[in-house]
């Protein structure tokens, strides 16, 4: 029984009236850019900002059921104390209010419930007594502020709100990578102020915790873990620099490429070495001029005996010089358009360095300066007759690449999620503890109402991302398709990391830009969230064509 059954049914009710005003939303978006039953293209790039703004709504419906079922377990397991109970009221008085008022899809742009269709007799439905209390009495100054006094001692205790993972083992992870985050934190502002790479040591000592082989099947050597142990190891990592905590993305993009894709041949011989850390993969998908549109790629490889002749220009490939394997997407039917023509590598190369990134016949590559996200580095590459040997077409058969990388979209947008929300909590905290030291008119800044609600914010829409995000990784271990899911947590979350992240340089005031003071690394690094692995829009698209062809 809970200590709070009303606020409870409350939540539970305003989830049921969220849901009725979304599907409301869905079918008047689905008239909007339905011709015949049948999503029109055409249609739904002219009403983009109406279905975009489903996306987002449906993934606010989303973020307040799972911070609902959060709550829920916790309160089962006796852990649902006056902090969660806080979060939640908060959580739901803020979401609640926006849903009814207007969602930021971005800084410039505000989506609002007639921009869908609905009308004012619709959004009066959805204002049932449960959703007008708990707008009324969630998001106020009292929880505010009590919310900010709990939050008091966080940074010494840890506590933000419970993790609800339910899991000895995931919290014992969590403990350890915790700990290493904060042993790197200080090494790794020098490593972004000077532009270096991570050093090999601090690579090294993560391949011998296992994070290159966490989710890789035990009989291909890795650990066996869920994603949900992957989620909670790249939040951990992130939270102590977001270069650690992408350290493993790109092994994880080439282990589930191998094993889902690939043969039995390839699985046997790469996927041990990855997981060891033996090789460092890097994934080459990007071109010059095409970003998202893959089906646009020019990169050509072209077989010659046992072997393929690659040639073309990739960008944005990150870790390239370090890397021992590209996992490479290129064109081998030149006569088939769009997606049918792709085929995917394992194209092997020799480690580069500094000096000599690109030591390879028939590769060349320069560096790509970025504002953040530096401790791997950007390249630019080009292939001019690139030799790979013909047994490392993934699966050994041409024209499967796009279908092979699809199957890792899922993972690797909840991967990205994670890093997001590590992010948001680094941000969280260094605003935090800037906000209690700092001294102005005789008092810490943590004790000035504009302050302490940032930072009870962040708490607060932080923990939504931390269990949109969790949600996702549960799905994906239950082998259940969840690319709406992943696509939410990865559109939210990178939304927190950003937000958090220029809140607190605003709580830091003119030093917070000052390269001296790690929040100003954080700003950059939260700003590319938004971009990779799928730009906010593209997030916003998937979803939002998912919804309209009848996924829930």
């Amino acid at each position: 029984m809970s200590h709070d059954p009303l606020l409870f049914s409350r939540c539970e009710k305003s989830v049921a009236a969220a849901t009725v005003l979304l599907e409301e939303a869905k079918q008047s978006v689905a008239h909007l850019v339905k011709q015949e039953g049948r999503i029109s293209t055409e249609l739904l790039e002219e009403q983009q900002f109406a279905a975009h703004g489903l996306a987002w709504m449906a993934t606010y419906v989303a973020a307040l059921d799972t911070l609902l079922d959060w709550a829920r377990k916790l309160d089962e397991d006796g852990g649902f104390r006056q902090l969660e109970s806080l979060l939640l009221k908060i959580a739901f008085g803020e979401y609640l209010s926006q849903i009814r008022g207007g969602i930021a899809i971005s800084q410039v742009e505000i989506l609002r419930p007639v921009d869908m269709g609905l009308s004012a007799e619709q959004v009066a439905v959805f204002e049932s007594e449960a959703v007008r209390v708990l707008i009324a009495e969630g998001n106020t100054a009292e929880n505010r502020k009590a919310l900010s006094e709990y939050l008091t001692g966080s940074l010494e205790t840890g506590d933000f709100g419970a993790s609800g993972l339910g899991d000895e083992t995931l919290e014992m992870i969590r403990g350890q990578f915790h700990k290493i985050a904060d042993d790197y934190q200080d090494a790794a502002h020098g490593w972004h102020l000077r532009d270096e790479l991570i050093p090999i040591e601090v690579v090294e000592q993560l391949a011998e915790l296992g994070i290159f082989g966490l989710t890789v099947p035990e009989e291909y050597g890795g650990l066996g873990m869920g994603k949900l142990a992957m989620c909670v190891v790249t939040e951990e990592l992130s939270r102590g620099y977001i270069g650690l905590g992408s350290l493993g993305t790109r092994s994880e993009i080439a282990a589930e490429l191998i094993r889902l894709g690939g043969t039995e041949a390839q699985k046997k011989s790469w996927l041990p070495r990855i997981s060891s850390g033996e090789i460092l993969p890097t994934a080459v998908f990007t071109e010059p001029n095409t970003g998202s549109d893959l089906g646009s790629l020019k990169t050509r490889a072209v077989r010659e005996g046992d072997c393929y002749r690659v040639t073309g220009n990739k960008t944005w490939i990150t870790h390239a010089a370090r890397s021992d394997i590209m996992t490479l997407l290129a064109r081998t039917n030149p006569d088939e358009p769009g997606y049918k023509g792709l085929s995917m590598f394992i194209a092997e190369k020799p480690r580069g360095n500094e000096e000599n990134p690109f030591p390879a016949a028939g590769m060349s590559g320069g560096e790509i300066k970025v504002l953040g996200y530096r401790g791997m580095k950007e390249y630019e590459l080009g292939f001019d007759n690139f030799e790979v040997r013909g047994d490392n077409l993934l699966g050994g058969e041409e024209g499967q690449g796009f279908k092979q990388l699809m199957a890792t979209f899922e993972s690797a947008r909840i991967q990205t999620a994670a890093r997001a929300v590590g992010v948001a909590q680094c941000a969280m905290e260094l605003g935090m503890q800037y906000a209690r030291e700092r001294i102005q008119f005789g008092k810490p800044l943590y004790s000035f109402p504009r302050v302490f609600g940032k930072l009870v914010w962040m708490a607060v829409e932080t923990m939504i991302a931390r269990q949109l995000t969790y949600a996702a990784a549960r799905e994906k271990d239950s082998d259940r398709r969840c690319d709406i899911e992943a696509g939410m947590a990865k559109l939210l979350g990178a939304r927190v990391a950003w937000s958090n992240a220029d809140n607190a340089l605003q709580i830091h005031g003119g030093n917070g830009y000052a390269q001296e003071y790690k929040i100003s690394r954080v700003l950059c690094d939260a700003r590319i969230l938004n971009i990779f692995e799928g730009a906010a829009e593209i997030q916003a698209q998937v979803i939002a064509r998912g919804l309209l062809s009848g996924r829930n």
